[in-house]
C-alpha cells in the first residue's frame, strides 16, 4: 500500500498496513526487516517515543517477557522508534537495573528518517517522536486493531494478548462475535437479534 495513505490520514482498521523496509536490531545483529515478509502470521507492531527513556522500557521488556505466548498464536513482535540502530543496540546491550532492555526476543526497528511512524500516524511532528501507537495486523497484513496513547503512560500486554485472541477467534469463527471483556473459554454470542438473546440469558 502507498504511504499517500497516511498523510491523507486515512489510514484505520480494516486497511492493508503499509509496507516498509528498515533496518532492525535482531540478536544484537543489524538486520533488514519487511513487514510484508511476515505475511502468514499475526503481528504486533507498536511504536514508542525513545531510547534510554522511562515508560519504554517496561513496555518493551513486558512484551519480550510475554514473548513465547504471542509466538505460540502464531504473531510477531515488533518495536519502532525514531532512534538510530546504534542507539537501539546500545540500549539493548544495557542492563535492565541500569535503565536498558537487555536481550530482547524480537527486533527493534529504526524509523529515523520517521517515515514508518508517519505512514501510520502516530509521529508527533512538535516532539518529533512516535506516540505510543500499537497496531495488530491479521495474515493477510489488514489492519485489525489500533490503539494511541499519550507520550506520558504506557500499555497493557495482557490486554493486547486478549485482543489479539479476540480478533483470531472470530475471524476462525465467522458467525460469532466476542462481547466486552471476552477471554477464550468464555460464552460468545450470534450477531442476529433473536440468536444473540441466548448469550444475554446466560448472563
Amino acid at each position: 500500500m502507498p504511504l499517500t495513505y497516511a498523510t491523507e490520514g486515512c489510514l484505520r482498521v480494516g486497511q492493508q498496513a503499509p509496507d516498509f523496509t528498515a533496518t532492525a536490531v535482531v540478536d544484537q545483529e543489524f538486520k533488514t526487516v519487511k513487514l510484508s515478509d511476515y505475511r502468514g502470521k499475526y503481528v504486533v507492531l507498536f511504536f514508542y517515543p525513545l531510547d534510554f527513556t522511562f515508560v519504554c522500557p517496561t513496555e518493551i521488556t513486558a512484551f519480550s517477557d510475554r514473548y513465547e505466548d504471542f509466538k505460540k498464536l502464531n504473531t510477531e513482535i515488533l518495536g519502532v522508534s525514531v532512534d538510530s540502530e546504534f542507539s537501539h543496540l546500545a540500549w539493548i546491550q544495557t542492563d535492565r537495573k541500569q535503565g536498558g532492555v537487555g536481550d530482547l526476543n524480537y527486533p527493534l526497528v529504526s524509523d529515523i528518517k520517521k517515515e514508518i511512524s508517519a505512514a501510520y500516524n502516530v509521529l508527533d511532528p512538535e516532539a518529533g517522536v512516535a506516540l505510543r501507537g500499537l497496531f495488530i495486523m491479521d495474515k493477510e497484513g489488514v489492519i485489525q486493531h489500533a490503539t494511541i496513547n499519550n507520550l506520558s503512560f504506557g500499555r497493557n500486554v495482557d490486554e493486547t494478548l486478549r485482543t489479539l485472541q479476540a480478533i483470531q477467534y472470530v475471524q476462525s469463527h465467522p458467525d460469532e462475535v466476542c462481547p466486552a471483556g471476552w477471554q477464550p473459554g468464555e460464552k460468545t454470542m450470534n450477531p442476529d437479534p433473536q440468536k444473540s438473546k441466548v448469550y444475554f440469558a446466560s448472563i
